[in-house]
């Protein structure tokens, strides 16, 4: 999760995230060597005494600076596209949740289970354990397996919501009456955190989200909890 003075992003805990941190690298390599050239370029023309008529009428460097910045956007929107389409790829999940949001807390429903599904409400301050985070922990957590590819299904109850992890590389729109869909594997163990990430109303700033990946054999015995108790 993030930390005080946090510069980057958020270490990445699923393949997405990977590769959105990759090609943030990327592009910002290609971005600090554009401005480093351009920044040389207004000083020598500031700086220098003399003119060169060939560098003021030239069709060589007409041609260079409209066929330069056309290879330099191909190699944005090249690897940009790869990872666009690898976001919307989902490929035989091993589990469904399908999550509404509400003003101002969160529900999550295990479609794969007969009857498994709660919701999710922030901790108050005053109710917090030592070591918990304020206004990041709720009193159910999202629990899923690690390695095990997850379909999420987003919808909102009321008005226009986002669910959003920053650490997993996901932030899908929970629109009212619509369904959207997306994918993703966690790669290791841990709680993730996330918040709702579209403007929704007085208490907008308490709905987090709070996911847990543990082994298989771990979530089969939540779940077994979870199933007993309903």
């Amino acid at each position: 999760m993030a930390h005080p003075s946090q510069l980057g992003l958020q270490d990445a805990a699923s393949p997405v995230m990977e590769e959105l941190l990759h090609f943030h690298d990327h592009t910002l390599m290609i971005v600090f060597l554009i401005s480093t050239l351009v920044l040389y370029i207004i000083v020598a023309m500031v700086t220098t005494k003399l003119t060169n008529k060939n560098i003021l009428d030239s069709q060589e460097i007409e041609i260079v600076w409209t066929i330069l910045p056309a290879i330099i956007l191909i190699l944005i929107a090249l690897p940009s596209l790869r990872i666009l389409y690898l976001m919307d790829e989902i490929n035989d999940p091993h589990l469904t949740i399908k999550t509404m949001g509400h003003q101002w807390y969160w529900s999550y429903e295990y479609t794969d289970y007969e009857d498994l599904g709660f919701d999710s409400y922030m901790i108050p301050t005053q109710d917090l354990a030592p070591g918990q985070f304020r206004l990041l922990e709720t009193d159910h957590r999202m629990v899923i397996p690690v390695e095990s590819p997850v379909r999420l299904l987003v919808s909102a109850d009321d008005v226009l919501h986002s669910w959003a992890v920053p650490s997993l590389g996901v932030k899908l729109d929970a629109v009212p009456g619509r369904l959207n869909q997306t994918a993703f594997i966690i790669s290791r163990p841990g709680v993730y955190y996330g918040q709702c990430s579209e403007i929704c109303g007085a208490n907008h700033s308490f709905m987090p989200i709070v996911i847990e990946a543990v082994p298989l054999e771990h979530f089969e015995n939540w779940s077994s909890l979870m199933l007993e108790d309903a």
